[in-house]
């Protein structure tokens, strides 16, 4: 069937996670302390990693943006969700929701690609380590910084122009709760064609050259480990990149069941459960698996906590 009634919109309407009124205040209540807790733990390891002298290094400086990233894109989220929860009206501006969706979309990618660096950075600190330094100086790692925010920001705008210059139909209901391309794109009157093409070669490009260069990555740190006859080495080698195994893990795992899944089986239900995981519980369980699992960055809390107490009331 064709899609008629063409108008001009100036706002969307966002389902949300559930419909049933009994599950808005609990919900809010979660959502709202994981929310929190991400918020905290991501500035205070923004914080840490500044302002400890012993956390000035490559390591940390990937960890102070993958931290600023995490921030981002469920910041982009929670807040538009957590009103949704109070409000009657579940309504985002038209600007607004193409705002949130080239935000989230420059954010997501943008930390595939710090997830990227992170697992070269490790490389080169296991593999070369007499050349660390020099390797991974202060201007290759801004590089390794900007480039993929660079690339990131051109992706989602490209994205996100693509959908918001196209026409949208009189229905303006959003089976979601923050504004995504794909239920953008059933709003459409227009071709979706090539929109489609567009993002799936995006995310095909992003999803596999990142992780490839993980995969490279971990490869010859696992080859250069195997050969180490020293146990106390293979274990210092390992706990350093178990962190960064950990949160990579759970990242791709969640946008690969979002994006690989078969057209057959997809639900928007099933994109709403996977959403609130990546958009939310990611960006809080991250700085957990770096504080709780490294020495240096308790120690640095500790140190932190220890001047704060000397400090005269």
């Amino acid at each position: 069937m064709k899609k008629l009634n063409l108008t001009v919109l100036d706002e969307f309407i966002l389902l949300g996670i559930t419909d049933r009124p009994e599950l808005q205040a609990p919900l809010f209540g979660l959502f709202l302390t994981i929310y929190a807790i991400s918020v905290l733990g991501n500035l205070g390891l923004i914080i840490l990693t500044k302002v400890d002298p012993r956390l000035q290094t490559p390591m940390y400086f990937f960890l102070r943006h993958l931290a600023l990233t995490d921030l981002g894109y469920s910041t982009a989220v929670a807040p538009k969700m957590l009103v949704n929860f109070l409000a009657n009206h579940h309504t985002i501006p038209y600007n607004w929701c193409a705002a949130q969706l080239a935000f989230l979309n420059m954010f997501i990618i943008n930390e595939l690609f710090i997830l990227s660096a992170m697992a070269y950075d490790r490389y080169v600190a296991i593999c070369n380590p007499l050349l660390y330094m020099v390797i991974m100086s202060q201007r290759v790692c801004w590089v390794l910084v900007v480039v993929p925010h660079l690339f990131s920001t051109f992706d989602s705008l490209l994205v996100t122009v693509k959908i918001f210059i196209s026409s949208f139909c009189g229905y303006n209901v959003i089976n979601h709760f923050y504004c995504d391309s794909l239920p953008l794109l059933t709003l459409l009157c227009s071709s979706t064609r090539e929109i489609e093409l567009i993002i799936l070669i995006i995310s095909a490009f992003n999803l596999v050259s990142s992780l490839l260069i993980v995969l490279v990555s971990y490869t010859l740190i696992l080859l250069a480990v195997l050969r180490m006859h020293s146990a106390e080495g293979r274990h210092k080698a390992f706990s350093t990149c178990g962190s960064h195994l950990m949160v990579v893990v759970i990242f791709y795992a969640t946008l690969s069941f979002m994006y690989v899944q078969p057209k057959s089986s997809h639900s928007f239900d099933t994109d709403k459960m996977a959403s609130v995981f990546y958009t939310l519980i990611i960006p809080m369980l991250n700085p957990m698996i770096y504080s709780f699992r490294n020495k240096e960055v308790k120690g640095a809390v500790r140190r932190i906590w220890k001047n704060l107490c000397k400090i005269p009331i």
